[in-house]
Order: structure tokens, then C-alpha cells, then sequence
């Protein structure tokens, strides 16, 4: 009797333990590789011959993925594909370390193995320049408007400092005023010199005489020492500020690797 009592029990603990270790065993077999079928009769080669093609679907859908990704990138430089892998090459080379951060077109124009690379890179790097500075100007003038029409009588500035320079590369300056109808031009005067930094002015409406250009730079109290030492110099425009200025008054340049720029008003 007591062997008929505890047999259903060891039965029972038996089976659930059985079930237990199957369920582990499938949870592992899961983890471990894809789905086999569960048809009746499905061979050996028919499911790896499946395991392949599902591989192969999911390598195809990887390598689309890869390649848009690529070519959206590309386009925003103006660069092919090969190009802009090219690009991700160099960076994982020395030049990745020598420049980190560089941009493609700097790069790839940099390591241009032909004059006509090297040619093709520098232009649309011009194009992309260009494009970034009209943007960055129409904002800024935006911004000009702005402190105009809330604050009148405040001196607008780009970036808070002194002088209003925007990305100071530490450059010698050009200031390019009028002597008629332009109280921002006193006001931007005032704090270029306050800056006590090199600066080139150009007085646009001298009409090429020295003792207008003298005057005007008494009645402004220009340092005569820092005259002398050119730190600061006194200049007819002409021409100059229909060239470089963008038809702003005031505007200062600012002289960098690629020339002279605009770099507040």
C-alpha cells in the first residue's frame, strides 16, 4: 500500500522536471539559432537551405540600409558615394588624427592625389562656404532688425563681445563707416577701438581727400600713437566696401586663411 500511495507522487515530480528540462532546452536551441520548421518530413538540407536564404534576405536588407545611409550623407557634401567613402577612410587613417572633425571636402581636397581633384574638391567646398555664409548673413541681419526695432539706441552685436565679432579668429580687422547720416557707424567705431585690436578703417565717403579723412578721424579722436604704430590706419574706401561689405553700413571684415570676411555690422 504504501508503494501505491508515493508512486503518483514520484510520477509527478518525474514529469514536471522532464517538462522543466524541455523547456530549457528549447528557450537555448532559440537563442542559439533560427526557428527550424516544424513540418513533418523537413530534412536536414531543407533546413539549412532555409537558415541560408533567411541570412541572405536579412544581409541584402542590411547592405540597402547601408547604402542609402551612404548616399544621403554624400549628397549632403555635394560627393558621391565612393567619394564620401573615401572620406571615411582617411578619417580612420592619420588624418583622422591629425584633424579630427574635419569636414569631407577639406579632407578629401587636402588628400587629392591630382591637380584636378584637388581643383573639383576646392570648388564645391566654395559652394557649400558660400551657401553657409548667405544663410548665416540673411539670420544676422535678422537679428540687426531685431535690436533696431526693440532696443534703437543699443549697439547691436553678434556675439557679445566687445567689438561684435562673430567666430573671432583673432584676425586684423577692417572697419569700413561713413562720415554722414550714420549713428551706428560712431557707435561701432567706439567699440573697435575699445577693443585695442588692429584695425584698418575706411571712411566711404572721403571722396579720396586726405584732409576730410584727417578731420574725420580728429573730430573721432583716433589714438595718433596707434596711428603711428599701424596698429590702426586710415583709409580712403576705393571701392573697397562695395566689393567686401554686402552693402551693409557699418560692417567689419575680418581677415582669415581664406581672405577677408564679414564678421559683424
Amino acid at each position: 500500500m504504501k508503494f501505491i500511495h508515493t508512486f503518483p507522487v514520484k510520477s509527478a515530480v518525474f514529469c514536471a522536471l522532464a517538462m522543466l528540462a524541455g523547456s530549457i532546452v528549447l528557450s537555448a536551441e532559440a537563442f542559439a539559432a533560427p526557428a527550424q520548421p516544424q513540418a513533418a518530413g523537413a530534412t536536414v538540407a531543407e533546413v539549412s537551405a532555409l537558415d541560408t536564404q533567411r541570412l541572405e534576405t536579412l544581409r541584402r536588407q542590411v547592405d540597402k540600409i547601408n547604402r542609402e545611409s551612404l548616399q544621403a550623407q554624400a549628397t549632403q557634401w555635394g560627393l558621391t558615394p565612393e567619394d564620401y567613402q573615401h572620406y571615411q577612410q582617411l578619417m580612420n587613417g592619420p588624418r583622422g588624427i591629425q584633424s579630427p572633425g574635419l569636414d569631407p571636402l577639406s579632407t578629401l581636397g587636402i588628400e587629392a592625389k591630382t591637380p584636378a581633384e584637388r581643383r573639383r574638391f576646392a570648388e564645391l567646398w566654395v559652394k557649400q562656404e558660400a551657401a553657409r555664409t548667405e544663410k548665416e548673413l540673411n539670420f544676422q541681419r535678422e537679428v540687426s532688425a531685431a535690436w533696431k526695432r526693440l532696443y534703437p539706441d543699443s549697439l547691436p552685436v553678434n556675439m557679445g563681445k566687445t567689438a561684435g565679432i562673430a567666430h573671432d579668429s583673432g584676425g586684423r580687422l577692417a572697419l569700413f563707416v561713413r562720415q554722414k547720416d550714420c549713428k551706428t557707424c560712431d557707435a561701432r567705431l567706439q567699440a573697435v577701438l575699445a577693443d585695442n585690436r588692429p584695425v584698418d578703417i575706411y571712411l566711404v565717403d572721403s571722396a579720396g581727400n586726405d584732409n576730410t579723412l584727417r578731420a574725420w578721424a580728429k573730430a573721432h579722436n583716433i589714438p595718433a600713437d596707434r596711428v603711428r604704430s599701424r596698429q590702426i590706419t586710415l583709409n580712403h574706401d576705393g571701392g573697397r566696401w562695395m566689393r567686401f561689405g554686402d552693402g551693409l553700413m557699418p560692417v567689419v571684415l575680418q581677415q582669415g586663411k581664406e581672405g577677408w570676411r564679414i564678421a559683424a555690422f
